[in-house]
């Protein structure tokens, strides 16, 4: 006999509900992420930015955010003042705040307010020299960017952008928000702990640039991009706690 269609949805509803009215605990285990950033990591120079009123507006007010643009310069490529061409990559970490259900989001969220459209999403893992292997969520996007102009009008352009995310706990680390969403529910009914989290995405446009005489292909912008995250990721995570890598 088959099962009415309604039930699975309802299942999920009511388990993805429930961490609504589990019960709260006073032990917070902190993120194994390292919040203070670099100068540096690997030939990436660091140019940290803070955050913008809408990020600082869409969470808690102890969410942490440490943001960086990073710069690379490309061999051989100079602009017309003699100056290198960077590729340029962007940083963000988010760090929950205290209050579980006031958390952060899967960055698919809040992508299309930044003016991104997702065409492709799947997972991607790398390999770290310490040995551990990181499995990350692979974003493919057309992200439209407003440019400066002399008209009254507001002129768009649309770039080609590559995301890589993942979620770093306490003691675990994973790239799937569902997989996050149970592992804080069995914590809190076995474990009597909160993790809090935080998750890491860094991005690059790709395609054919103004400032950039050779077109970036998705080829490379995905070499240097999980390069960029296996070396960085390796310093940045207290690997010692975690537990399911």
């Amino acid at each position: 006999m088959t099962k009415p269609h309604w039930i699975l949805p309802l299942f999920l509803g009511v388990t993805l509900s429930a961490i609504y009215v589990l019960p709260k605990v006073g032990k917070v285990a902190e993120s194994a992420v390292i919040m203070d950033l670099p100068d540096h990591s690997g030939e990436w120079q660091f140019r940290k930015q803070v955050a913008s009123p809408e990020e600082l507006g869409t969470l808690s007010t102890d969410t942490r955010f440490s943001k960086a643009i990073c710069l690379a310069a490309r061999p051989g490529e100079f602009d017309l003042d003699g100056y290198v061409v960077p590729d340029r990559l962007d940083l963000s970490i988010v760090l929950s705040g205290s209050d579980l259900n006031n958390s952060i989001h899967r960055p698919e969220r809040c992508m299309p307010a930044q003016g991104h459209q997702i065409m492709e999403s799947g997972d991607c893992t790398l390999k770290l020299a310490n040995g551990r292997q990181l499995i990350t969520k692979r974003l493919v996007s057309i992200q439209s960017r407003r440019v400066p102009s002399n008209s009254n009008r507001e002129e768009y352009v649309k770039m080609k952008c590559l995301t890589y995310y993942f979620f770093v706990g306490h003691d675990a680390v994973t790239n799937d928000h569902l997989a996050r969403t149970f592992i804080d529910m069995k914590d809190r009914l076995v474990r009597g702990m909160d993790q809090r989290w935080a998750y890491a995405s860094v991005s690059m446009w790709y395609g054919k640039m103004d400032w950039i005489e050779q077109e970036i292909s998705v080829q490379e912008a995905d070499a240097k991009l999980q390069k960029f995250l296996a070396g960085f990721s390796e310093k940045q995570i207290q690997w010692g706690q975690i537990k399911n890598l």
